[in-house]
């Protein structure tokens, strides 16, 4: 099974999924990723962070992501974190091009 790991912007976060499949959508400049892999509960211990994700992904088949919002995508030999960064006002990682409300004063 072929593993991808996906990093994208969303929502002034930016998100790393990992999944069984990636490729150019149906709709012209959008990423289609489907199959998402999300930690099985073996332990006791569970991630905050992994189960926002599962949440906000529940009942999705497939997600369809604009092609200037993917930071990186990377086929993996075995399954890592799903994880969420906040960004910030001070990260070194900008979206382009950066819509949104001017939040400068």
């Amino acid at each position: 099974m072929r593993i991808f790991r996906i990093s994208f912007h969303n929502q002034g976060k930016v998100y790393q999924l990992h999944a069984e499949q990636v490729s150019q959508g149906e709709l012209y400049g959008f990423i289609e990723i489907s199959g998402l892999l999300f930690n099985e509960h073996t332990s006791v211990v569970i991630d905050p962070a992994e189960e926002k994700l599962k949440d906000e992904f529940s009942g999705t088949s497939r997600i369809l992501v604009p092609m200037h919002a993917v930071i990186r995508i990377d086929e993996v030999e075995k399954r890592g974190q799903n994880m969420i960064f906040d960004v910030g006002d001070t990260g070194n990682v900008t979206p382009f091009p950066s819509f949104g409300p001017d939040t400068r004063k």
